[in-house]
């Protein structure tokens, strides 16, 4: 009778929980198409008037805040950082029963999100309960690395920071979905935006853009400016400051050294030669919009403070979100897709053009902002049309790779 009830894994989901960046990467790649179907009906039903608004229990900006910041980015986060946390301060590997609980938690999590937006804000808080569970679990993963590991420095405490952070981001979105404080909502994105995406993408960079670099470009130096990272967090969190203390017009205070330092960093990881391999300029590429949309913040501050006015909208936040966290995402996962999957480190056509597309998506979103009534909102949609079918294709692409073995026949 023992033998009957014991449950024999099949060799496909052994295939697919053989890595966390499996696991991870994948739900990840659903969620990028789940959180931009469910925006693109919301802007149809606004602009088009095609059907009527989405009967969501949120306001759906907020739902969408939640879902950029906390359930589609995290998943690449957590697939890249339970694989390269081992290997970077030669620490243990993460059991796979750790990141498959995590898995299971942060993905159920998810769609009880999206059950709960319809039906009611118990069900939206029993979600973001769930999530939490499974982003402590990978939390406490990492620093069991971390704690174990032989190196370990400034990059990894930093990104502990900022996973840390982005929970009491999740506690306090938790926090306003059953009060309805309209200032837990804002700290939540401030939280979600600025002391977790922002640090953890540009740590990640800061770290792997210059030894990518190195390893692709012959007579390459490696130089990883050492002031980077404290003046970024020590930028970031005084733009939260200023922005819940009711400041934004001197935001620039805190912008303009970050956009300075991200142009910086960009002129000396050398740009512009990063453009004899594909895969490597992708990283570039992204990294260049984090100096991109600084400078617009740092001028929409400025004009703010000499004329009142706020003319760039969600134009600097876009250049943020899409063009610099979105374009990370996809240069970091193809990378580590292509390489723990045996193939060769190379971007294809395919690959090269998504990102392509995400670029366009950025510039859409952000001329939209300048555009009036209905032709700006068309341009919204625009740009959201352009970031499903771009990662549709990446999924269709790469999202089969997590489900195969290696070509090489490794582990892993």
């Amino acid at each position: 009778m023992g033998s009957l009830l014991t449950i024999t894994p099949t060799p496909r989901w052994q295939v697919f929980t053989s890595a966390p960046h499996r696991v991870m990467f994948f739900a990840g790649a659903l969620q990028t198409a789940l959180v931009m179907l469910l925006w693109l009906a919301e802007l149809l039903g606004r602009t088009a008037l095609w059907w009527p608004a989405l009967p969501m229990v949120l306001p759906s900006t907020l739902a969408h805040t939640f879902l950029m910041l906390y359930g589609v980015f995290p998943f690449f986060i957590f697939g890249f950082l339970l694989t390269v946390y081992p290997r970077w301060m030669s620490g243990p590997v993460v059991p796979s029963t750790r990141y498959i609980t995590s898995f299971v938690f942060l993905s159920c999590g998810m769609l009880l999100f999206y059950a709960g937006l319809f039906i009611s804000r118990r069900l939206l808080a029993l979600a973001l309960a769930t999530q939490l569970i499974g982003w402590g679990l990978v939390l406490y993963s990492l620093l069991a690395v971390y704690r174990q590991a032989r190196n370990h420095g400034p990059h990894e405490r930093l990104l502990n920071f900022a996973l840390l952070t982005a929970m009491i981001g999740i506690l306090c979105f938790l926090y306003g979905v059953v009060t309805g404080s309209g200032l837990a909502f804002q700290l939540a994105r401030e939280l979600g935006l600025w002391l977790f995406l922002l640090p953890v993408v540009f740590t990640v960079g800061h770290r792997m853009i210059p030894f990518f670099s190195q390893s692709a470009l012959i007579n390459y130096i490696m130089v990883r400016p050492s002031w980077g990272l404290p003046l970024m967090i020590v930028c970031a969190a005084a733009h939260v400051l200023l922005e819940v203390s009711g400041l934004p017009a001197w935001r620039f205070l805190a912008d303009a050294p970050l956009a300075v330092a991200a142009l910086h960093h960009s002129w000396v990881w050398q740009f512009r030669r990063s453009f004899h391999a594909r895969l490597l300029a992708m990283l570039h590429i992204a990294f260049l919009w984090l100096g991109i949309g600084m400078t617009l913040y740092t001028v929409q501050s400025l004009v703010l403070l000499m004329s009142g006015t706020d003319f760039l909208g969600r134009a600097p936040l876009h250049a943020l979100g899409i063009g610099f966290f979105t374009g990370m995402v996809i240069a970091m996962a193809s990378r580590v897709t292509l390489g723990h999957s045996g193939r060769a480190l190379e971007a294809n056509d395919l690959t090269w053009r998504v990102l392509f597309g995400i670029n366009i998506a950025a510039v859409m979103r952000i001329v939209a902002e300048f555009l009036p009534g209905t032709l700006g909102n068309t341009f919204s949609v625009l740009a959201a049309l352009t970031w499903l079918v771009s990662f549709l294709l990446w999924n269709w692409l790469y999202a089969p790779m997590y489900l195969r073995p290696r070509l090489d026949q490794k582990p892993g």
